[in-house]
C-alpha cells in the first residue's frame, strides 16, 4: 500500500498556504511536514491553551504587550498561532506574545493552526521560531542554542538551520555555560556581550566577580579590561600605525590634505590612548589584577609598539633631511 506521507504533507503545505499572514519561516513549515500527522486551522478557545513548559523565552516586555492587545481590540488577530493538542486543552508551540495579547484583550477565542506532533518537534518549532525574533536576548539565545545541541545539532547544523556564523554560535554556546557572575552581567546589560566573553578567560573567581561588578557599574571600558585579560585587542586600535599611502596619494592635492588631516587624528588619537594606558597602568590595584604571564606579554607588546614608533621617527626624520 502506497505511504500516506506525501498525501499529507501535501495537505499540510497547503494548510499553512492558506493560513494568511503566518510568520513561521520556511524551516519551521518543512519541519512540521517532515514530522505532523495531522493539521488543520481552527478558532481555539483562548482559555484553553496552555502556556509551552519548555518555552525557550525568558521575558516579555509589558508595554510592547500592550500595544498588541490594543491592535488587537480593533483589528483581530492577523497572524495564527500555533499549537498541538493536549488532551481537552492544547499546547502553544509558537505566538505565545499573541496569546498573552489576546488574553489582555479579554478574546475568547484566537485563530490557530493545531499540529499533531511529538514533544520533541514541538520544543525544536518554539526555539527555532523565538531565534528568529529580533528582541531575543543574548542570554536566551545562548539558552535556545543550548537546548538544540541537546536535541542532537551539531554547531554545523545549528548554524545553517538560523543562518548564522559557526563561531557566533560557538560563542553563544560558551555564554550558556558561563559563570553565574557574568550571565547575571549580560542579562542586566545586554550590551556588555563583548566584556563577558573577556571575562570568561579569567580563572580567578574572585578578580573576575570583581571585575564584572565594575563593568556592571560602568566602571571598566572593554579596552582596559582586554589589558587585564591579556586579550588580542589590549592595546587600544588608535595606536596602531596606518599603513603608509604615499604611493596612492602621489600628485594629488586633495588626497595630500586628506592625508595630513588623518595624520593630525591619529596623533591626536595615539597620544590620548597612550595617556589613557599610562593612567592606567598607576593604579596599584590594577596592576596587581593583572596575570603575571598577561603582565609579561603586554610588556613585550608595547617594547614591539616602541620599535614601531622608532621606525615611524626615522622614516619622517629621513623626509626632512631630503
Amino acid at each position: 500500500m502506497a505511504s500516506k506521507r506525501p498525501l499529507l504533507r501535501e495537505n499540510i503545505h497547503r494548510l499553512f498556504d492558506e493560513a494568511v499572514g503566518t510568520d513561521l519561516g520556511p524551516g519551521i513549515v518543512s519541519l512540521i511536514e517532515s514530522r505532523a500527522t495531522h493539521a488543520q486551522i481552527r478558532e481555539v478557545p483562548v482559555d484553553r491553551i496552555l502556556p509551552n513548559p519548555a518555552q525557550p523565552r525568558l521575558s516579555y516586555e509589558e508595554d510592547s504587550l500592550t500595544e498588541l492587545a490594543s491592535s488587537i481590540r480593533e483589528h483581530g488577530v492577523l497572524q495564527p498561532i500555533l499549537v498541538r493538542p493536549m488532551g481537552s486543552q492544547y499546547e502553544l508551540i509558537a505566538g505565545e506574545r499573541r496569546w498573552r495579547a489576546s488574553r489582555l484583550a479579554t478574546r475568547e477565542s484566537i485563530p490557530a493552526i493545531v499540529v499533531d506532533f511529538d514533544e520533541e518537534t514541538a520544543l525544536e518549532v518554539s526555539i527555532i521560531e523565538n531565534l528568529q525574533r529580533e528582541d531575543v536576548s543574548p542570554l536566551e539565545e545562548a539558552g535556545m542554542y543550548r537546548k538544540m545541541t541537546d536535541l542532537g545539532y551539531s554547531v554545523r547544523q545549528l548554524a545553517q538551520k538560523i543562518g548564522k556564523d559557526k563561531g557566533y554560535v560557538e560563542n553563544r554556546l560558551r555564554l550558556a555555560e558561563a559563570p553565574v557572575e557574568i550571565r547575571e552581567l549580560v542579562s542586566v546589560r545586554k550590551d556588555t556581550i563583548s566584556h563577558a566573553y573577556e571575562l570568561m578567560k579569567l580563572t580567578d573567581e574572585r578578580l573576575r566577580k570583581r571585575l564584572a561588578r565594575k563593568v556592571a557599574a560602568g566602571e571598566l571600558s572593554l579596552a582596559r579590561l582586554r589589558a587585564i585579560t591579556g586579550g588580542d585587542e589590549s592595546e587600544p586600535a588608535a595606536t596602531k600605525v596606518p599603513k603608509r599611502r604615499a604611493r596612492t596619494m602621489a600628485g594629488s592635492l586633495a588626497a595630500a590634505r586628506h592625508a595630513d588631516d588623518a595624520l593630525v587624528d591619529t596623533k591626536g588619537k595615539l597620544a590620548s590612548a597612550v595617556d589613557d594606558l599610562v593612567d592606567l597602568l598607576r593604579h596599584p590595584d590594577v596592576i596587581e589584577q593583572i596575570p603575571e604571564v598577561n603582565r609579561s606579554n603586554l610588556a613585550k607588546y608595547l617594547t614591539i609598539t616602541r620599535l614601531k614608533l622608532e621606525n615611524a621617527i626615522a622614516i619622517l626624520r629621513a623626509g626632512l633631511a631630503e
